[in-house]
């Protein structure tokens, strides 16, 4: 049984499948090895010395107990041996000597846990081939650990599956969806066995991959939507963090309300991704140690066996970082369930790592082992495969037996959940202010646009303000409304301007001046990770997170805000230094294409605003907005309060996504259309141009798209159709607004560096040439 604190244990031989004592496959297998060793011996004494023996490679410190001979397989594929020595580490683990050894797996347990992983992989067998399309290797390489997390060790009660303080699992492979599918329907969750059956079909609630509860899925028991590989894990780096502020938050000493686990089963293409890797040293850094991360160790990744890309040692990679790492056998439940237990009580500040050696596909013999057994070669194999396992011939089949032992499994954890109930009740009675703040976290409450504008004042004083600097103002008026909204930065709070005053710093490290409780996450120079973890902090649901970067390197974090747009999750993104205004810095750090290739991103809100009221006014919409991200995109330099604007227009006109900021005098004649720092570029100009010219304000085209179609015309008259627009970036996504007689007023090369005003100035952004272009359209 494996002793997660044991330096013993650390990195001691594993073997997988056969481990009975004198069974006739480990005696041969013995024997065989004898027999080596002694020729090994042999061949040293006569032909060398014992250091070239020494210089020999060992991927990632394993190697085979068995010699093999090679023999042809297809596509190149290698198996990957069952049975495997890893060397001990030379640096003995620090961790508590306090945990005490978990309860042992009964008896009875491991034959129901048993029966449960099988038919799991009947499952998986059954789902992806009625789809002709999936995953096959993950769901039957690591059947063993789900049921142990689903039938043993993770806290959570399928008939309330938001309850505030279950266990979270994310699979961050999310490929392996069936995986996940079947121990949901295994557990209890409100997922029908035909939902399995309709795996990867239309409106069904077994997507390819998993997906969170949208409107376009609600799959209960989904806690992150996962697929592209390194998300997943770092989404639970985000949970995390979000327990440990939720919990130093809302627990008193009297009650404790909030003390779960975040568990994430990822893969070696998830531990290869960049993302993983930045979110693990953030995890490690602000001592995330209610963070369990399960790597399901299977030497394959999709193209090839995983020697051909990774020969790094994981082990001494996480140690390095300041994790808790062992290595178990994923098929041996005991050792799992071990692992688990002890990972979950040793709270000594180091988040975990467990690195679970399995054979995927196993179950399915002609590709277990292979990278073949990864997508759906094996399917043709499944039903020899099924009778193999002892499964009967009906497809789908759950054992009566199984069901009844995950009745029983429901029992016990409702008497958890009703304790909690009881001290919930208790804690809400003595602290009726904490349990106001958390069920509005919970339900994410919000005052209107008109409560919210109410509790914000004008910025009448201001002349001239970056709107970099007006959103700091803005933000902290919008924290003193919201308690659970929460800032962060990658190394960029000076810059980026999005501190929240007097709300402390986020982490574990007193001596820095850190505490749990604190709004201000700083990140370190990782953009791609906190954008996935900011996602895990709105998945966990009990925070609104914004975080910020300089716009040029959004680029670093495309694919978390894409999930997040995908995923409906309320996220804000502040990206300052919005244009070429960036000046003496140069193109490397001024955005061209940054804001329209933004705009492409389904359900991301882009909010360009031009002074500090409109700057309010993203903020609003942003708290408004409880269905997807908005991008808060801000200047660096200074531009004018459009004072000649009333307050209220440029609030309830930048909350619409586009207004009327100057209205024609005379007969309509011409349309200037602009956003952020151009908008009074345009106001200038109209004042040249004549009675018959009008300057809409455009800071948020997916708001105004989204208008009725009579307020479109009102604010776009279709009958005029001589537009000019006016933007400090690509100039592509203003055509639709000006149509194929109108002219654009953009950027579509590379900027330079000197000063911003020169820079506008060469490249056409002044009222003169804005007047030019107006005249000449």
């Amino acid at each position: 049984m494996a002793s997660y604190g044991s330096a013993e244990r650390d990195l001691e031989t594993q073997t997988a499948p056969q481990r009975e004592a004198g069974s006739p496959l480990l005696l041969k297998a013995l024997t065989a090895s004898a027999l080596v060793l002694a020729g090994a011996l042999a061949y040293v004494a006569t032909s060398g010395p014992a250091q070239d023996l020494q210089a020999a490679p060992v991927m990632m410190n394993r190697v085979n107990v068995m010699p093999v001979a090679p023999k042809f397989q297809p596509m190149q594929m290698r198996r990957r041996q069952p049975e495997l020595k890893v060397r001990a580490s030379s640096s003995p683990k620090n961790v508590a000597s306090t945990v005490a050894p978990p309860a042992a797996i009964t008896e009875t347990e491991m034959v129901a846990l048993t029966r449960a992983a099988t038919e799991e992989r009947g499952l998986a067998m059954d789902g992806v081939a009625a789809a002709n399309s999936g995953h096959l290797g993950l769901p039957l390489g690591a059947a063993e650990i789900g049921a142990v997390l689903w039938g043993k060790d993770m806290t959570y009660y399928a008939k309330d599956p938001t309850w505030i303080n279950r266990d979270r699992f994310i699979l961050s492979a999310g490929h392996g969806s069936m995986f996940i599918y079947s121990w949901l329907n295994l557990a209890g969750y409100d997922l029908p066995i035909d939902e399995l059956k309709n795996f990867r079909q239309h409106h069904s609630m077994t997507p390819g991959h998993p997906e969170f509860p949208s409107s376009e899925h609600n799959t209960p028991g989904i806690e992150s939507t996962t697929g592209p590989l390194g998300q997943g894990v770092s989404n639970a780096v985000g949970m995390a963090a979000a327990e440990k502020m939720a919990a130093a938050t809302y627990n008193t000493e009297e009650h404790k309300i909030i003390d779960n686990h975040i568990f994430a089963l990822a893969g070696d293409g998830c531990l290869q991704e960049g993302v993983a890797f930045e979110a693990a040293a953030f995890a490690a850094h602000e001592k995330l140690d209610n963070l369990i991360v399960l790597y399901d160790a299977n030497d394959v990744t999709l193209d090839k066996m995983a020697e051909f890309t990774q020969s790094e040692d994981v082990i001494t990679r996480y140690k390095a970082m300041g994790w808790d790492a062992v290595v178990v056998d994923g098929h041996d439940m005991e050792a799992v369930h071990a692992a688990i237990e002890n990972a979950k009580n040793d709270n000594n500040g180091k988040p975990k790592l467990l690195m679970c050696r399995t054979i995927i596909g196993k179950g399915i013999e002609e590709v277990a082992g292979t990278n073949a057994a990864h997508g759906e070669a094996g399917v043709k194999f499944t039903d020899e495969s099924r009778a193999k396992l002892g499964l009967p011939e009906e497809k789908f089949y759950v054992s009566p037996e199984t069901r009844d032992f995950f009745k029983g499994r429901e029992g016990e954890l409702k008497k958890i959940y009703d304790d909690w109930q009881e001290t919930y009740a208790a804690w809400k009675a003595a602290n009726p202010e904490k349990a106001q703040q958390l069920q509005d976290a919970i339900d994410r409450k919000t005052p209107s646009v008109e409560e919210m504008f109410a509790q914000i004042p004008a910025r009448d004083g201001i002349d001239a303000e970056a709107t970099r600097i007006s959103g700091s103002t803005a933000l902290n008026d919008i924290a003193k409304i919201f308690p659970d909204v929460i800032s962060g930065s990658a190394d960029l709070h000076g810059s980026n301007k999005n501190y929240i005053s007097g709300g402390g710093d986020f982490g574990g490290d007193a001596a820095l001046g850190k505490e749990y409780t604190g709004r201000n996450v700083y990140y370190g120079i990782r953009e791609h990770a906190m954008g996935a973890i900011m996602n895990g902090f709105a998945y966990y649901g009990l925070n609104r997170p914004s975080g910020a970067t300089f716009l040029v390197f959004a680029d670093y974090m495309r694919n978390p805000v894409r999930v997040a747009a995908l995923a409906e999750l309320p996220v804000s993104y502040i990206w300052t230094h919005d244009s070429v205004g960036v000046g003496e810095d140069g193109p490397t750090h001024q955005p061209i294409e940054q804001v329209s290739s933004l705009r492409l991103i389904p359900n991301l809100d882009v909010f360009r605003p031009a002074d500090p009221e409109e700057t309010v006014a993203a903020y609003v919409g942003t708290m408004e907005r409880q269905n997807g991200p908005t991008a808060l995109i801000l200047t660096r330099q200074n531009v004018p309060n459009l004072k000649e604007i009333d307050v209220n227009t440029r609030r309830m006109g930048t909350i619409k996504g586009g207004y009327i900021a100057k209205k024609e005098t005379g007969a309509l004649d011409t349309i200037l259309i602009a956003s952020g720092s151009e908008l009074s570029i345009a106001m200038d100009a109209a004042k040249e141009l004549g009675d018959g010219v009008r300057v809409v304000s455009m800071p948020c085209m997916e708001r105004f798209d989204r208008q009725e179609d009579s307020y479109k015309e009102e604010v776009l008259p279709a009958a005029c159709r001589k537009r000019v627009a006016i933007e400090a970036g690509a100039s592509g996504m203003w055509y639709k607004y000006v149509g194929l007689d109108g002219k654009v007023i953009g950027v579509d090369r590379f900027g330079f560096s000197a000063p911003g005003d020169i820079v506008f100035k060469e490249l056409g952004f002044t009222k003169d040439n804005l007047v030019s272009v107006a005249q000449s359209a």
